[in-house]
């Protein structure tokens, strides 16, 4: 694809669980903790602190294997508004996937083919998982990680551990991969904003 935009430092998509096991209560509380993520100073600087200057960032919903949607497309941040700006996207996103099952191969699929898409060459690709389960049906997320890992890419994970205590296990195993690539946990919901602050924090460092 044609490149669009300027080049950025970093292209990161944020791609969040929205299956069943995600009450509407839960979602919001991933929408506001990534919002507020996106506002810490640590962040903005190190979103934008780069020999660019600028990140190329998005945001999907996904649950079953046919179920995944671009909530945020695309947005070149530059400046600290432009970064507050797509942080207030994030906040206000609607769930509009079916309420289905956990299909992390699926999505995969569907960030594969975001970042082949991308507007903007990017010096570093990671993709953002976050969610409360494990894969239960779809495509195997294994082969899907380990092309986008040969390409260069990195999955890194966020687990909400409040109905799968195991769940980090699983994603080390099946969803992780490349570059310095890490797994986070929290115990629940309410603890989501801290956990993707400092997440996000290590990946912009």
């Amino acid at each position: 694809m044609a490149d669009l935009l300027p080049p950025v430092d970093l292209a990161l998509i944020l791609a969040f669980d929205g299956s069943a096991s995600v009450t509407y209560e839960s979602f919001g509380l991933i929408a506001n903790g990534t919002a507020a993520a996106l506002r810490d100073d640590v962040v903005v600087n190190g979103l934008l602190g780069g020999p660019h200057g600028a990140a190329l960032l998005c945001l999907v919903l996904w649950s079953g294997p046919g179920d995944q949607e671009l909530l945020t497309d695309w947005t070149r941040v530059d400046s600290k508004s432009a970064l507050l700006a797509f942080a207030e996207e994030v906040e206000n996103v609607p769930r509009i996937v079916k309420a289905g099952t956990t299909a992390i191969g699926a999505a995969m699929i569907m960030c594969e083919t975001l970042l082949y898409e991308a507007p903007a060459k990017s010096s570093r690709h990671i993709i953002d998982f976050a969610g409360d389960g494990r894969n239960n049906e779809g495509p195997d997320p294994i082969p899907v990680r380990d092309r986008m890992v040969d390409r260069g890419v990195t999955i890194n994970g966020l687990c909400i551990l409040h109905e799968e205590p195991d769940l980090l296990e699983s994603y080390q195993r099946e969803v992780i991969g490349g570059v310095g690539a890490f797994a986070l946990v929290c115990a629940s919901y309410q603890e989501f904003a801290q956990a993707m602050r400092q997440k996000l924090r290590q990946e912009v460092s």
